[in-house]
């Protein structure tokens, strides 16, 4: 934790503006630490570490997330179904792309707001949007809905914590892992309520278990 601390003090608030655009369309995104990197950046502008204007700040995040999406969704919409033959590769997984049109089934138009809020799942909702050729007017209105709660209620969560993290004396790496682990449960439980899932993950425990002994 740490190190992510340092590397995003080192890298500055446009490496987290691009890191944000990246992660909500570039289907690279479900290796980024989207959540804790909103909330820690928030946190960094409050103690002046990151010398910019918090509103100025969380305005080009949003921005950043709502140009992501666009591009996710035109990529989707050029490459079509072609995405679900392409190979898994370091920065490319077929089963979350499979993911997300399940999660884009299950909960239609509104599925590109709850996806944002959805670690995986929010890198390739927006290009199943355009698979499934939503109308551009519709996906613009819940690109906007969602990327402005997602940033913009992260980023003031983190700059307003951190006000609340120096008067108690609470370390800030703390603080961080416990918005990771909150940002990690919607995913966990998008991921166990499928019993093909549930089964996977039993199969590879059991299996550890018993190359231990």
């Amino acid at each position: 934790m740490e190190n992510l601390l340092h590397a995003i003090t080192n890298l500055g608030p446009l490496a987290v503006i691009l890191v944000i655009f990246a992660e909500s369309g570039l289907m690279a995104g479900f290796f980024l630490p989207g959540d804790s990197l909103l909330f820690i950046a928030g946190t960094l502008v409050n103690q002046g570490i990151f010398h910019i204007n918090i509103v100025l700040f969380a305005a080009l995040l949003f921005a950043a997330a709502v140009i992501g999406n666009s591009t996710g969704y035109y990529i989707g919409r050029k490459v079509g179904r072609r995405l679900f033959q392409r190979p898994d590769s370091r920065f490319f997984r077929q089963e979350y792309l499979q993911q997300a049109e399940k999660f884009y089934e299950a909960n239609g138009s509104k599925a590109i707001v709850m996806a944002m809020f959805v670690p995986i799942v929010r890198a390739f909702s927006p290009v199943v949007a355009g698979i499934s050729h939503m109308p551009y007017r519709t996906f613009v209105t819940f690109n906007l809905l969602g990327a402005f709660a997602w940033t913009c209620g992260f980023t003031f969560l983190g700059y307003f914590a951190g006000t609340v993290i120096q008067k108690l004396g609470i370390n800030i790496e703390i603080a961080a892992l416990l918005i990771i682990f909150l940002s990690l449960l919607p995913g966990l439980a998008h991921v166990l309520k499928e019993p093909e899932n549930r089964a996977k993950i039993k199969h590879h425990i059991k299996k550890r278990i018993t190359r231990r002994k």
